[in-house]
């Protein structure tokens, strides 16, 4: 089978395609031919060693699949061939098979296309995990998302619509901005242009934002913060801007506001079965055209490199696609 690994710390440019023989399911796990891989931001950084997640090496990137059962091993008696699933694995799946034990995999029984599919688990379940188990997202309250047209950023426009939620999303460009309107947004911030705080007062009114959702940090953690409502919840989600924030305590003191720290990988391993009813949730919302789960581009398994230079150079909107 071929396979992109991971063979040396670097860039894209230092993954290689390689030729692997194909994997034998052990006990608990199920072979699955890999149809559509989703790549995120934090591919960039588990190839760069500078990821909480350290693999040891060669591996290969991708940490959100959709497949077909391909066989299952001893003691597997959830899955069999033919079965459509869902996997989420954090590393591993550029690939063209992968054994995975069957606790990460989810049956896909909504009638959904497989490269859909393999970019709702991190993005959408990372989003519906920080809007409803965190910040408890109530309709009517105001919802400011920044990164607003990236994988995560544009699940949580989109979710926080269908929550009920009036949304602003926020973002570094015009064209960003009209893409994520396109996908709900009710007001935009460029914040390249304007000042995020002095935008978010004005429209977050008297009353304030009720839920920041920030997977970018830097200098705009800070500056959304000042913007929230009292008792308001801020989300940590992640650092797309490359520096984590020092947050002035102070002002929570002030806003009576939380600070929530949105783990999704650890929720699903602390939360499996929560987990599996959330990705049930999104999958028909998708099928059910409620969320788009919008495909940027997709790539062939041989330009993964380029799927990924896609995410660095911050020109993807939505979803980057990889297609063993």
């Amino acid at each position: 089978m071929k396979a992109i690994l991971c063979t040396r710390l670097g860039g894209p440019d230092d993954l290689v395609l390689a030729d692997l023989p194909d994997p034998v399911a052990g006990a608990g796990e199920a072979v699955v031919n890999i149809k559509a891989v989703g790549l995120n931001f934090y591919d960039t950084l588990i190839i760069a060693g500078k990821y909480q997640t350290k693999p040891q090496m060669p591996f290969s990137p991708g940490g959100e699949f959709a497949g077909v059962v391909d066989s299952v091993g001893a003691g597997v008696t959830d899955f069999a061939p033919g079965d459509r699933v869902l996997g989420y694995t954090t590393f591993g799946a550029a690939r063209q098979y992968a054994a995975v034990p069957v606790e990460k995999l989810v049956r896909l029984t909504a009638d959904l296309d497989l490269e859909r599919a393999a970019g709702l688990n991190i993005t959408y379940g990372t989003s519906y995990h920080a809007l409803d188990d965190r910040a408890a997202l109530a309709r009517g309250e105001t919802l400011a998302v920044l990164g607003a047209s990236g994988g995560v950023g544009l699940a949580a426009v989109e979710l926080g619509k269908q929550m009920g939620a009036r949304v602003i999303a926020c973002a570094s460009s015009d064209d960003k901005l009209a893409f994520a309107r396109a996908h709900g947004a009710d007001e935009v911030v460029n914040y390249a242009n304007e000042d995020l705080k002095d935008a978010l007062k004005r429209l977050g009114g008297e009353h304030g934002i009720d839920v920041i959702y920030d997977p970018v940090g830097g200098p705009y953690s800070e500056a959304a913060l000042r913007a929230i409502a009292w008792q308001g919840r801020f989300l940590v989600v992640g650092f797309a801007s490359g520096e984590i924030p020092k947050l002035p305590l102070n002002l929570t003191l002030l806003k009576g506001c939380d600070v929530l720290g949105v783990n999704w990988g650890a929720f699903v391993r602390q939360n499996p079965q929560a987990y599996r009813a959330g990705l049930d949730q999104l999958t028909r919302w998708c099928a059910e055209r409620k969320l788009s789960c919008h495909i940027h581009a997709v790539f062939p398994l041989a330009e993964t490199a380029a799927a990924l230079k896609a995410l660095t150079d911050r020109k993807a909107m939505g979803k980057v696609i990889v297609r063993p």
